[in-house]
């Protein structure tokens, strides 16, 4: 019962986390103009995301344009892309893995130890889906830092951390959880008995 209240814990965990993933993804927040040196006071708030760049302005209005060319983004934005399509694909698949081999479901048949193995692969593939988020996010982030710390950048130019890239990261670490308590439920073998079972008498021993 245990095993099956870890198993159903770390399925919603995973989930949650990929859902944070794709909005994470689909949000134009990945970065933030930051407001450094003289002109602090700005009428307009420049983000840009994994698809497209917006432009926030002090009357409300939001202004999105969506990237032409892929051959003109950088390298760190490409890679990111790439990683975050298959970190949600990857999780999104190790959960239907998991979910046929969870003992609250149908599938995978009665067997108890082969439904084991398959919520322990499902678990395993999760990992390796949250893994590629966990890389994009932190290659991205890496990719700000460097620019901002960058003294040939303009100061107008300079860019922070957006919230988007906190709900992926968010989103990356549930999935590692959840997959991880997925992993956890690998069966165990039987255990040998250490003395010999003892049979009852035959009746031919009392003849």
């Amino acid at each position: 019962m245990a095993n099956s209240g870890l198993q159903i814990l770390g399925f919603a965990l995973a989930l949650l986390g990929v859902i944070g993933l794709i909005v994470g993804t689909i949000m134009p927040q990945w970065k933030m103009s930051a407001y450094v040196g003289d002109n602090i006071i700005t009428a307009v708030a420049m983000y840009e995301g994994l698809w497209m760049s917006c432009a926030f302005q002090s009357t409300g209005q939001i202004q999105c344009k969506v990237y032409d060319s892929i051959l003109q983004l950088n390298s760190a934005l490409q890679a990111t892309r790439a990683l975050m399509i298959v970190s949600i694909i990857v999780t999104l698949a190790g959960l239907g893995v998991a979910c046929m081999g969870m003992k609250c479901t149908n599938c995978g048949g009665d067997d108890k130890t082969r439904k084991s193995r398959i919520a322990m692969t499902g678990g395993i593939i999760i990992l390796i889906g949250s893994l590629c988020a966990i890389v994009a996010c932190s290659w991205y982030a890496h990719d700000i830092i460097q620019a901002f710390y960058n003294p040939f950048t303009p100061v107008n130019t300079k860019y922070e951390f957006g919230s988007a890239i906190f709900i992926a990261w968010a989103g990356a670490f549930l999935s590692v959880v959840g997959g991880a308590m997925l992993a956890a439920s690998c069966p165990k073998g039987k255990p040998t008995p250490k003395y010999p079972i003892s049979r009852p008498p035959s009746s031919k021993e009392y003849v």
